[in-house]
């Protein structure tokens, strides 16, 4: 609905954030004259006119402009100042993913959200739900000697969901599973006794933390999806390679929840059957 505000009030508003903003940004009248093209007599006037007065949307524009702030800010039609630019900025930022487990501005996310239930779509089988074995095999050829902080940081991150702060819902690509069950594509190499333990791992620890951690399976040839993290209703992230796309604008983040929320009502196999299909493919694991 659409509010509508009386000519003189707006004038008075415009009057008063013009003020505001010029000594915000210790703009003098002769300079934001200079800077906007009119005559300083003009400006004068109507930031000393009491009446209903309002410049043309140019002379808005410009004052806008140079001041830093929205054209919507100044007449009253918002409550927040940044331009369009900035509220876009705010909302949408790249962040850095290098490749290690040791990510600072992760759990830091994971810790602004506490409270709030995570929903995280992983690129792969989930790092704080591997075993160190595991971890070793993936990582320590390219973090080498920082492995054993590396796989100190993912104990952190499961002893953080332990303790309850927040509840994890993730969902699996089914074939990422099945990969990793078969020593296929990205896991080949990785010997059966340890897939068997680790597939075991994942299954028990599920039915430990449960309903803390909940696992489920979809099929990406039905619904795909990018590697996703929603943290509650603050901010989400989509991992891109070498950096994180991270939204914290409403509207996008109520997106990726409904993406999200999709992917576990599709589900394929889902947190009640996980123990019986991972027991599954653990004994065809030769």
């Amino acid at each position: 609905m659409v509010i509508k505000i009386d000519k003189r009030d707006r004038a008075t508003v415009f009057r008063d954030r013009l003020r505001q903003a010029m000594e915000e940004m210790q703009v003098n009248q002769s300079a934001l004259a200079r800077a906007t093209g009119v005559d300083r007599s003009t400006l004068s006037q109507l930031l000393k006119d009491q009446g209903a007065r309002l410049p043309n949307g140019q002379l808005v524009a410009e004052c806008a402009s140079v001041l830093g702030v929205s054209t919507d800010w100044l007449l009253g039609l918002s409550d927040r100042p940044e331009s369009a630019t900035a509220l876009l900025a705010t909302a949408v930022a790249m962040t850095e993913a290098p490749r290690s487990m040791v990510d600072d501005q992760i759990f830091a996310w994971h810790q602004e959200a506490a409270g709030y239930k995570i929903r995280h779509v992983p690129a792969g089988l989930p790092d704080m739900l591997k075993t160190e074995a595991m971890l070793r095999w993936e990582y320590a050829p390219s973090l080498g000697r920082t492995i054993d902080q590396a796989i100190g940081a993912a104990q952190d991150r499961l002893n953080w969901m332990r303790s309850a702060r927040s509840d994890y819902e993730i969902a699996l690509p089914m074939s990422e599973v099945e990969s990793f069950a078969n020593g296929s594509g990205f896991y080949a190499g990785i010997a059966p006794a340890l897939r068997r333990r680790e597939l075991a791992h994942l299954r028990d620890l599920h039915a430990q933390l449960y309903p803390t951690l909940r696992l489920h399976l979809y099929d990406p040839r039905k619904l795909f999806s990018a590697p996703i993290t929603v943290f509650g209703p603050l901010l989400a992230a989509i991992y891109i390679g070498r950096n994180y796309l991270v939204f914290r604008d409403t509207e996008r983040v109520t997106a990726l929840t409904v993406h999200f929320d999709q992917l576990v009502r599709d589900a394929s196999i889902s947190r009640r059957d996980l123990s019986t299909y991972l027991d599954g493919l653990i004994s065809k694991i030769n």
